[in-house]
């Protein structure tokens, strides 16, 4: 007749089976740093098909726009007869264009996404899986990034034909586009976090990142423009995204690409930490 297994027999095998699966260092995940790189992918992945399901509206739409204001300037506005700092001034503008269309959608996937949850009140699911406030920023934000990188791949293939972009500093463009595209999507983070409103988000949109980017040194030169006008370009961190991917793709600079790259680190390091922050506290996501 079969007996029960005794209590500590069965104690025993429970604590086998468990350490098989359970780090022998005492962490959760048994990874560097106790990262969670299961949930944290899951969380990426989430982010990027997200916005890659609507890519007529995400990559494709970009596209149309910034070769729209490549036409208008070639042709409305004289620019093929153009020159700025000796180049032709579309070659000058082209630049400016791809790095405006990668701001504006890396900014839009973080923001979009945040908000719509926080409305819709599925916010949980952002809340609730076993990710610490560093790992949701990061999965997050790297989603941003990926959107911004595409959107200016995208663009900047299109442009080739009509511009002949040519790229004298590779370092300075990678730099660029995902310093830029890391800076933009910590911004929508923060903005959706503070919203609580479509209305509120429209509003950072269009009063903040837009006259920011429109006023970087897109569309002429800050040399051009009188004091204290210069100055206040120089205060304007948009202006080092588009310089440096400038200088990265033509070879001119308006400012010293090298501090414009430092002070784009520096921007993304405070940013980040604030947004890790918020998240940690919670603010305007728990009740």
């Amino acid at each position: 007749m079969a007996t029960e297994p005794s209590a500590g027999r069965l104690e025993a095998g429970i604590d086998r089976r468990f350490l098989e699966v359970t780090p022998k260092d005492g962490s959760t995940f048994g990874t560097p740093f106790d990262l969670n790189l299961v949930g944290l992918w899951t969380l990426y992945l989430k982010e990027v098909r997200r916005f890659l399901k609507v890519f007529g509206q995400t990559l494709l739409a970009p596209l149309v726009t910034t070769l729209i204001f490549l036409a208008i300037f070639a042709m409305a506005l004289g620019g093929t007869g153009r020159t700025v700092a000796g180049m032709p001034y579309l070659d000058f503008l082209a630049p400016g264009l791809i790095m405006m269309a990668i701001v504006q959608n890396a900014f839009a996937n973080t923001s979009s996404a945040i908000l719509i949850a926080k409305v819709q009140g599925n916010i949980v699911d952002y809340l609730m899986p076993p990710l610490s406030p560093g790992e949701l920023v990061f999965g997050v934000v790297a989603g941003g990034i990926t959107r911004g990188v595409l959107v200016g791949l995208v663009v900047g293939l299109a442009m080739v034909p009509i511009v002949g972009l040519d790229l004298p500093h590779p370092f300075y463009l990678v730099h660029s586009v995902l310093a830029a595209s890391a800076m933009l999507s910590l911004l929508g983070l923060l903005g959706a976090l503070w919203a609580e409103k479509f209305d509120q988000m429209a509003a950072v949109t269009n009063y903040v990142i837009t006259p920011l980017s429109f006023l970087s040194g897109t569309f002429y030169s800050i040399h051009a423009l009188p004091e204290p006008f210069h100055l206040l370009a120089l205060a304007n961190p948009f202006f080092y995204m588009i310089d440096g991917i400038r200088y990265a793709m033509t070879g001119h600079a308006d400012g010293i690409p090298a501090l414009g790259a430092v002070i784009l680190t520096v921007t993304v390091v405070v940013l980040w930490y604030l947004a890790y922050r918020v998240f940690r506290k919670g603010w305007r996501l728990k009740a």
